[in-house]
Parts: structure tokens; sequence; C-alpha cells
């Protein structure tokens, strides 16, 4: 592939999604990019740039940032911040609200639902806590394939064996033939939208809780800074945003500070003393 060529994708990688690749990362154009190659009946990843240099190629470009995108998620993936979130986060927020209120929950960079069923079902389990509080969750991504699969809730073996608790798949999941069904009720409880980290968040409205995990480190720290001040113009002023374990605002964005000890959770600069502020008055 020429360096002309490596140039279109990684503009409209970055352009489409946030992506930033390099060319030491060639090797993952040409395995993820196969596909529509082969389709196509091309001769190569040339000829593919050359395609999408023509006017009016909209869906073969959203086609190529879909395949590059990656699309891996597991129930309670890294355990820590569902803990954090049943033990502090879920009761701190139902006792600063009025009774009726509802919570809304966001899980960015949803894929197939997996992150979003399984705070789902900390909630279902932790409704005591909450006095029958209503919680919404919703699921974004970019990617309209991976959405499908979280709007369906059926998942493989392999799937469901990554993370998910034997208690909860016995209490949550049914067998349907080689698959497994999350039960409806679990399933109501999470929404999924088409919707791209990069655009305007405005119109999915205020957020308690965001769920950010494992997205900002593919992309270069200018975007990093974009979507971190993006996400606290959408988060309760009393909200927490959660990262991955591989990612820190610190250098970053000075909207977020980390929420005590815990690793990964953070807060807006300043939440604390207008808490406090709030008391006091």
């Amino acid at each position: 592939m020429t360096p002309q060529s490596f140039e279109v994708f990684a503009a409209l990688l970055r352009a489409g999604s946030g992506l930033a690749i390099t060319p030491d990362k060639v090797y993952l154009l040409e395995t993820r990019l196969a596909p529509l190659v082969k389709r196509d009946g091309l001769t190569g990843l040339d000829a593919l740039a050359e395609r999408l240099r023509r006017p009016g190629q909209t869906v073969l470009a959203r086609e190529v940032v879909e395949a590059m995108t990656t699309n891996e998620s597991f129930f309670f993936r890294d355990d820590r911040p569902f803990t954090h979130m049943r033990t502090q986060a879920l009761p701190r927020l139902h006792a600063a609200r009025p009774a009726g209120t509802k919570l809304r929950i966001w899980s960015a960079a949803a894929s197939t639902g997996q992150e979003a069923y399984s705070l789902a079902m900390l909630v279902a389990e932790g409704r005591a806590t909450l006095a029958g509080r209503e919680v919404e969750i919703l699921g974004t991504d970019i990617a309209r394939e991976p959405l499908a699969r979280a709007r369906e809730a059926t998942y493989t073996q392999f799937e469901i064996q990554r993370g998910l608790p034997m208690q909860l798949l016995a209490k949550y999941f049914r067998k349907d033939g080689a698959q497994w069904r999350l039960a409806d009720a679990i399933r109501g409880m999470a929404s999924f939208r088409e919707w791209n980290l990069l655009g305007d968040l405005r119109p999915l409205g205020q957020f308690d809780v965001v769920f950010c995990r494992n997205v900002l480190i593919y992309f270069d720290q200018p975007t990093k800074t974009r979507v971190l001040e993006a996400i606290a113009r959408q988060l309760a002023p009393d909200g927490l945003l959660y990262l991955g374990g591989a990612e820190t605002v610190l250098g970053i964005t000075d909207r977020f500070v980390p929420s005590g000890s815990d690793h990964g959770v953070y807060e807006l600069a300043g939440a604390r003393a207008a808490a406090r502020e709030r008391v006091v008055a």
C-alpha cells in the first residue's frame, strides 16, 4: 500500500471516528478491510483507497470506519467499576436525588451491549437500595451491526463465559439453541442508539453516570480532550465518569478530577466544593 493510500484511510478514520492509526498498524487495515476488498472485487487496499477518493462514497466510507472500529466487550469487565457503582455511586446518587427523579446512565461505545446489560443487572440486583427509583440506561455506538446485536441481547457460550457470574446467568438468561438470551425484564432496562462520540452530544441529555471505558486509548490527545470535555457538559454536577484501567484525564483536561482513591472513577472539578456549599446554604 502506498503512503498516499494510507493517508486516505488515516484521514477518514480520524474524521469519522477519532481513531488514530499509525503506519505500524497497516496490518490492521489489511486484516479488517480484507472482506470489503473481496466483496467489491478489488485488487487491494490501494484500489479501495482510490474508490474512497471518488465523490459520493459515503456508504463505503462508513463501512470502512465500522470495519476498523474495535467492538470487543464482555460482561462486568474488570469488575472494580461495577463494585464501585453498586456500593458507592448508586447509594450516593439515590440519596442526593428527590423522590421520583430518574437516574440516567450512559454506556458510551456500547458495542454489543454487555456493559449496558451488566449495569442493568446490577441495578436489578440493587432494587432495595434504590427503593423503586427508575433507572434509564442508554448505550450508544458508531457501528450499526454491534448495536443490532445489543438490541437482540442474545450471546454465544464464549461471550457468556467472559465475566458473567454463574448466579446471574441462571437468573437472567435462558438457553436458546446454541445461544443464551437475556430476560426481557433486563433487556427492557437498556436502550441503544447510533451515535458518534465526536458529534454533538447535547441531544442525548444529562447523565448521572457515564461509562466511557477502553475508548480513549484509540484516540490521539486532542480528540481525547474534545471527547472528555463534551462528556463533562452532559454530566450532572455530582455525576461520575468511569474510564478504563489504562485511561486517565490527567494532562488531558481540567474538567475532571479523580473521585477519591478509586482508580478509573472521576468527577467534575469543583463538584465536592459545590456540594459542601449547598449543604451549608
